[in-house]
């Protein structure tokens, strides 16, 4: 965020845009002013950020838009506009039951004598996608593109259904050249998906972008419509399951955020729940994790994407309990989840491990090793290392296939909890790519009675650890 009264970005004429980012769902939100009004664009569920970056920057909030109804969050848009009184601009092709500003692609709403927008009908990650032009006293300065043209890459075009995604991706280039013929190359381009978002069709590149550097670089901008196509296709991978939820809500009309504290769990309830086989999640870090836990917990740390994986790998509604170090910690935690539409918890702890344990025996620790070390037991140098009956690849697909441990068996993270039947009973080495996938993979093995060892590295040193690795 940036200091009181400044924005991240000034721009010619007076306006500014101030990034309000989500790193941890890899989006960003968007609010844009002249210094007296301002619009934002695409704001997550909690509001509390874009109100405190209106009240910093003295600025009224005049108008709420939406670029697409959103896969990945559930929206704030329809709380902000109801708390500002702003009018809450949506694409008109979107039938939603809720009030709102029916925007058609070429529509330019007038904020003030500096300061418009026009919606440019961008079909490709959504078919009835809008992308802004921020437009001041001397034209276009920028577009807001939501899921159109990221930095790098462009939004996945498989969201509305696989059979859907070969025609989303035809829409998707041409979107990204009709903005290319309409915008001089000066304007920026900010997009929502694109920084480490499952909406984004590809890693995006870099921190900021103009047009004129995208025609350089991006492939909707450099390859025919035939090559963009089959590129994008070959490189989707799957994205969350908590996806098939967020739209639906989004439509209906998302209600108001409930931050409310949950209720305490003592030692005696967590032992419960644990013996019952709900989710408890160790919010704590994979390194304070692997020290020590209760046996049956989930390590998801705060200090990575919590709410992404969480929400890929429960049942949707399943019940969840929060343990966290302080109060903090659990405060944290709500907010990340219900940015993805968990709202209702079961309770909430705080303290160490040793103070949540009904008795010592519910304590555990995991062993934590690195790829040199793995490279050691390959070579028959692992001395005092526990054996490995399996190397399990907890990776994405894509990454998979880009290179891995010669031997390894691959099972995403995603879907460990359904294949643990898949996994011999013995002593399992886990990795990712950095280490935190993995701790959450050793603690679904430890639950299902294996014995994991955490390969808490990044995989990239793999190669120079020695490590034998392969992309058959």
């Amino acid at each position: 965020m940036t200091a009181a009264n400044e924005l991240d970005q000034q721009l010619a004429g007076g306006l500014g845009v101030e990034v309000i980012a989500t790193s941890s769902l890899g989006d960003r939100s968007y609010l844009a002013t002249d210094g007296d009004i301002a619009v934002v664009v695409d704001p997550q569920r909690d509001v509390d950020r874009f109100l405190a970056a209106a009240g910093r920057l003295n600025v009224r909030i005049a108008l709420v838009l939406e670029t697409h109804v959103h896969n990945d969050y559930v929206s704030g848009g329809l709380e902000l506009a109801r708390l500002t009184g702003a009018d809450y601009g949506v694409a008109a092709a979107d039938e939603v039951p809720f009030n709102h500003r029916p925007l058609v692609d070429g529509e330019t709403v007038e904020l003030s004598s500096r300061m418009r927008v026009r919606a440019v009908a961008t079909p490709g990650h959504t078919y009835h996608h809008l992308s802004y032009v921020l437009e001041g006293e001397r034209g276009p300065v920028g577009v807001f593109t939501g899921g159109s043209l990221l930095f790098g890459t462009t939004g996945r075009t498989d969201l509305a259904g696989q059979q859907h995604s070969h025609e989303l991706a035809r829409h998707q280039h041409a979107s990204a050249r009709k903005l290319t013929e309409i915008l001089p190359d000066g304007s920026q381009i900010w997009p929502t998906h694109g920084f480490g978002s499952f909406c984004s069709a590809a890693q995006a590149s870099g921190d900021s972008a103009t047009i004129g550097e995208q025609k350089e670089i991006n492939p909707a901008l450099t390859l025919a419509q035939q090559d963009f196509v089959e590129q994008t296709l070959a490189g989707l991978d799957a994205y969350p399951a908590y996806y098939a939820h967020m739209g639906v809500r989004n439509t209906a009309g998302p209600e108001p955020l409930d931050l409310r504290t949950p209720s305490r769990a003592s030692s005696e309830e967590l032992k419960r729940r644990l013996a019952a086989g709900e989710w408890v999640v160790d919010l704590r870090s994979r390194k304070a994790y692997v020290s020590s836990h209760l046996a049956g917990t989930v390590s998801l740390g705060l200090d990575g994407p919590m709410a992404t994986w969480l929400g890929w790998m429960i049942d949707w509604g399943a019940p969840i309990t929060l343990l966290g170090e302080t109060r903090d910690q659990i405060a944290e935690a709500q907010r990340e989840l219900a940015r993805i539409g968990i709202d209702a918890f079961s309770a909430a702890a705080t303290g160490s491990p040793q103070e949540l344990a009904t008795d010592s025996g519910q304590l555990r620790s995991t062993t934590s090793v690195t790829f040199g070390e793995l490279a050691a037991l390959q070579d028959g140098r692992g001395d005092g290392l526990p054996a490995a009956d399996m190397v399990l690849d907890v990776r994405t697909n894509n990454e998979w296939k880009t290179s891995h441990v010669e031997g390894a068996v691959h099972i995403p993270l995603y879907e460990l909890k359904d294949r643990t039947d898949e996994i011999p009973a013995g002593t399992v080495w886990v990795h990712c790519g950095s280490g935190y996938r993995a701790t959450a993979a050793a603690s679904l093995l430890e639950s299902a009675g294996r014995s994991p060892v955490l390969i808490d590295d990044l995989f990239g040193n793999a190669d120079q650890a020695g490590v034998a690795l392969t992309s058959a």
